[in-house]
């Protein structure tokens, strides 16, 4: 991916469509909440207006001011996604009605599940990249939510860093350094280190939040033309986990204060994540390129949690606890190696994609689960007598899947401003499922076509329309009445949409999309066997903004109208997605001021509103929040302070069921944070 501000150029010339002067792929630095470059959905970084699909960045700037340190907190930035809150790291994210069952960390991919914690940190994220909707060309397999790609912090020539500490008046604190610079004379070998350590208490009674993070790279410049990068990352959580609320019998949500746990003084969740990431680019004349890499991934976890085993009575009481006891092990391997080269065809300019990719994935998991007798009082929770279970694990669960895949996209210049985009993926796909070593189920594909088409249309100097249609598939182990295994889930999108770079350097844009997934499975009642005989169909539009409306004033907003519907099947005309919202608004803002007696100060908010959702018959009103902060530098030290949920609103951010998964959003935090840079 190109990463100087040359090379960015250079991959914008390439493409013969808009040049790039100054621009850079990493935001770090940037002071800005916008970027010109993004790569996810793609193989290379290219202007933001040459991807025929909704894309949002949530950019470094963006990161820093929100002092986000959590992928869910920067991506309940990021218009159109849903985030189902849960402990740190372990919150699931949604899009279009479909959760992300990916994430992807330099355009390298590793499946992730919310419950096991494996989300990143982002003391080693420059910025986060979104594309919307199903993006099979480069991966295949996968829910159709759409692609998350996170930019690595990369190494620098220059030296700098920083180191920041900060703390909230729920009592959790953190601490966090990264330094960076080159480790020869000429700069052509550089290095990075990056270290985060946190704990602390959440609002809600009993849970805990605790990360240790560490991470290097290493970047090396082999001749002016090959670049060879490497980086090593690992972090450890240790988490006191809470599982949400219970409701009434009757699914109405109880409000109690906001620190109502259901939570025993041994619930402990911890997990390790070890990543090893290998590239290896070289240049070519004329504008091409050459990349390989690869991407390790080895994942644990161990966790034993208690949580309310039924619906509340009218006095509040509930009757047992239930507990859930885990370990997960898993070990991904991402490779990737592509070629991408500049022609010319009958006067026209063009790019030509080729490449292969392979992914290997095993995973073990083994549960114990159980209930504890009792009444338990949530306005006077005590659950001192409550002794920690002995487990009994069940036998091991196992999962072993492989696929390989090669894929080409070709984009065309019919003139100057129309470029059509064409591709194609071949998919060999493997997976077996086994329980105590007996075989439970399994599924094959060879050869699966995903195509892919798209063009971008400039109709003025500053404005891009554009369309695509995209797939994704996701292989299933159930069988129809004959035995055979059905075919695979599909989901297909068309997307149609605009553009634009607006003023001082405001990116906007506006799309239509309307995602189909077919094929999805329906078990028929007394028989062992399904029928293949649902669809579903989400869509809506999207509107987003990001950048600067001056050169002191930052913004990201949008708004997100999503529509869910189960189309074929037995509950046709139902809601498909009811935890989704139809209407999401989101705008952060910050003003630097720079006249006047609050002059060098900088001062930001937040707002978050959305409408009402459900889940197995419970029902959560829609809500607003409101964030505010503000910080200056003092002596050569940033000083920001902050105040969420301002007005101290009561609202439920997910419902889950009358027993669980039913949270409070947080009541009013204080934080404040010191920043000493380098």
């Amino acid at each position: 991916m190109p990463a100087t501000a040359q090379e960015a150029a250079d991959a914008g010339a390439m493409l013969g469509r808009i040049e790039l002067p100054g621009a850079s792929y990493e935001t770090e630095g940037s002071d800005s909440f916008a970027t010109d470059l993004v790569s996810v959905g793609e193989k290379s970084a290219m202007n933001w207006r040459e991807v025929p699909q909704s894309t949002t960045v949530v950019t470094r700037e963006q990161i820093a001011e929100g002092g986000y340190t959590a992928l869910e907190e920067a991506l309940n930035d990021a218009p159109g996604l849903l985030l189902l809150n849960n402990d740190v790291g372990r919150s699931s994210i949604y899009s279009r009605g479909f959760e992300f069952d990916y994430l992807y960390f330099d355009g390298l991919p590793a499946p992730v599940s919310s419950i096991y914690g494996t989300q990143p940190d982002l003391a080693i994220i420059d910025h986060v990249e979104v594309l919307k909707g199903p993006s099979g060309l480069f991966i295949g397999t996968g829910e159709p939510a759409g692609s998350i790609n996170m930019r690595l912090k990369q190494a620098q020539a220059e030296r700098g860093g920083y180191v920041t500490g900060s703390v909230d008046s729920n009592g959790h604190a953190r601490i966090e350094g990264d330094v960076t610079g080159a480790l020869n004379a000429d700069g052509s070998l550089r290095g990075r280190a990056v270290l985060a350590y946190g704990e602390g208490d959440g609002f809600v009674d009993k849970q805990e939040n605790g990360v240790a993070v560490g991470y290097g790279t290493l970047a090396w410049d082999v001749t002016p033309d090959t670049t060879l990068t490497f980086s090593a990352s690992r972090m450890e959580r240790d988490i006191a986990p809470f599982n949400g609320l219970p409701t009434y019998e009757d699914g109405s949500l109880l409000w109690l204060d906001p620190e109502t746990t259901t939570a025993a003084d041994w619930n402990d969740f911890d997990n390790e994540v070890t990543d090893y990431t290998f590239a290896v680019e070289h240049r070519l004349a004329g504008g091409g390129r050459l990349k390989f890499s690869a991407r390790q991934s080895d994942q644990t976890a161990d966790f034993l949690y208690a949580y309310g085993g039924s619906p509340a009575n009218a006095d509040n009481e509930i009757e047992g606890l239930a507990y859930l006891g885990r370990g997960f092990d898993q070990d991904a391997l991402s490779l990737d190696a592509h070629a991408e080269l500049p022609f010319t065809l009958g006067g026209m300019n063009g790019t030509a994609l080729v490449g292969v990719d392979h992914q290997d994935v095993s995973s073990t998991v083994t549960t114990a689960r159980g209930r504890l007798a009792g009444t338990y009082d949530l306005d006077d929770w005590d659950v001192s007598g409550v002794a920690r279970p002995e487990l009994d694990f069940g036998p091991a669960d196992e999962t072993e899947y492989s696929a390989t895949g090669l894929y080409t996209q070709m984009r065309l210049d019919p003139t100057a401003d129309l470029t059509v985009i064409g591709g194609a993926r071949l998919t060999w796909y493997e997976a077996t499922n086994s329980t105590g070593g007996a075989t439970t189920g399994s599924a094959s594909e060879d050869a699966h076509l995903t195509p892919f088409a798209g063009l971008t249309y400039d109709v003025s100097g500053p404005v891009t329309l554009y369309a695509s249609y995209s797939e994704i598939f996701q292989p299933q182990t159930a069988v129809d009445v004959n035995g055979a295994t059905l075919d695979p889930v599909e989901g297909r999108q068309v997307e149609l949409g605009a553009k634009a770079e607006l003023g001082y350097g405001l990116n906007v844009s506006a799309a239509y999309f309307r995602l189909d997934q077919v094929n999805r499975p329906q078990a028929v009642v007394g028989e062992n066997y399904s029928v293949a005989d649902e669809e579903v169909r989400a869509q809506g539009i999207e509107l987003e903004a990001a950048g600067e409306i001056s050169s002191v004033w930052h913004v990201a907003a949008g708004y997100t109208y999503t529509d869910t519907e189960i189309t074929e099947g037995a509950a046709a005309s139902d809601v498909f997605s009811t935890v989704t919202p139809e209407h999401m608004l989101k705008l952060s803002t910050v003003y630097d001021v720079d006249t006047g007696p609050l002059a060098g100060w900088s001062l930001g908010g937040r707002l978050r509103v959305q409408s009402g959702v459900s889940s197995r018959g419970v029902e959560a009103p829609g809500y607003g929040v409101v964030d505010l902060s503000a910080g200056r530098e003092v002596m050569g030290t940033e000083l920001r302070v902050g105040v969420e949920n301002v007005f101290d609103k009561d609202y439920y951010s997910r419902v889950g069921s009358t027993a669980l998964f039913n949270f409070r959003g947080a009541p009013r935090t204080f934080t404040a944070s010191l920043t000493r840079r380098f």
